[in-house]
């Protein structure tokens, strides 16, 4: 599918306020609750999925000079991201080549070098076993053999992608297909600061977490008092690029142009533009041109738990054109309201869905027309599983 130019996709948005109607799927597509319980499932979904093809797992201003690293579960390996002398990103597992302990424990920092607190061996930032303490007894090892294991990464649209699996190959720009890639392309992100980021460790499957986050039908119903009150419900225009998609939502304060021509006017402080990219990422672009980056990741062993991430994309303070009091003040009222709507909505019922989700006799589930993107995730995760 090629990219619509915004205007049309905001004049398509239009017609269905006024006709009432949605964007729709071929059909109603029946699910059963094993996806979010089934340990097989979750195995398959590790190796299968996460160990085969991209996903993000940073922004490339949460790691600005050289040394600097943070540290992730993974679904399969414990990881330590590191930006590198010559301004690449690597990333490795975090574990020592001696006996196993666990390299790094701090969530992120800066470093000349990971020394073990086990026996003090230590590596490079590029990975390369640098020392053996007491190596006069040690013994005779070939040191090339016995440096950090290292994962497949790759910097793309300043977004730090990762492939879970040593033996993968990564390739971002493929993996995006043409029309994803330049839409990624268009928006700068590498311009942008990661000005706020979170994990939340979440009693839920990662796919329940996903399917929240690009799904447009439940906002008037589990916000009615924070974002019912000002985006549409039930309303998208969504394009569908094969394993990712774009998605428009409309703003309540568009309705003015229901029965007004809006001509060739500007429309886009009106609207939402998500992005689902598979196979765990959404990606909103807010009316000011600022973002919201939403990933979430299987627990390394349980169905029932997983990881999600969140993170404040804006403009730096120079090209803000902001005081400092002001800058702060604005992203930190955004975040404030993007945790409160986490905290007291999101997460309370994503919680008690997986509870409901164990019980012996769940029933089969159904994704509808109207939930598009949904719908695209699963069909994508499918073929993934195949």
């Amino acid at each position: 599918m090629t990219a619509a130019p915004r205007g049309d996709r905001i004049r398509r948005a239009l017609d269905h306020l006024r006709n009432d109607t949605t964007e729709e799927f071929d059909s109603v597509v029946p699910f059963g609750p094993e996806q979010y319980r089934d340990p097989g499932i979750a195995q398959r979904e590790r190796d299968l999925v996460f160990g085969r093809v991209p996903s993000i797992v940073a922004h490339a201003t949460e790691l600005p000079k050289p040394g600097d690293f943070l540290t992730l579960q993974m679904p399969r390996n414990k990881v330590i991201v590191v930006r590198q002398k010559d301004g690449s990103v690597k990333s490795f597992v975090n574990l020592c080549r001696h006996r196993g302990a666990l390299l790094e424990e701090q969530e992120k920092g800066r470093c000349r070098l990971f020394s073990c607190g086990y026996h003090r061996w230590s590596y490079d930032t590029d990975g390369s076993l640098r020392a053996i303490t007491r190596d006069n007894t040690f013994g005779e090892i070939d040191r090339a053999q016995f440096g950090l294991i290292e994962l497949p990464t790759e910097e793309r649209h300043g977004l730090i992608w990762m492939v879970d699996d040593a033996g993968a190959e990564i390739d971002v720009a493929s993996w995006l297909g043409p029309e994803v890639d330049d839409i990624l392309a268009g928006y700068r992100l590498q311009d942008l600061l990661a000005v706020r980021s979170e994990g939340f460790d979440e009693p839920a499957n990662w796919k329940l977490m996903q399917d929240a986050f690009t799904d447009n039908y439940h906002i008037q119903y589990a916000h009615p008092n924070t974002a019912g009150k000002h985006v549409h419900t039930n309303v998208q225009v969504v394009e569908d690029f094969g394993r990712h998609a774009r998605m428009l939502s409309p703003r309540k304060k568009i309705d003015r142009w229901l029965e007004e021509d809006p001509g060739d006017r500007d429309l886009g402080r009106y609207v939402i533009d998500g992005h689902f990219l598979l196979p765990n990422s959404t990606l909103l672009r807010q009316p000011d041109d600022h973002f919201e980056l939403l990933t979430f990741r299987p627990h390394p062993t349980d169905p029932g738990r997983c990881r999600m991430e969140m993170r404040l994309l804006v403009p730096s303070l120079e090209a803000s054109g902001m005081t400092k009091e002001k800058w702060d003040e604005v992203w930190d009222k955004n975040w404030k309201i993007l945790l409160a709507v986490l905290h007291q909505e999101d997460f309370p019922l994503l919680r008690a869905a997986q509870t409901g989700l164990v019980s012996a006799n769940a029933g089969g589930m159904v994704l509808g027309r109207n939930e598009v993107v949904n719908q695209i995730f699963h069909r994508e995760l499918r073929k993934l599983l195949a």
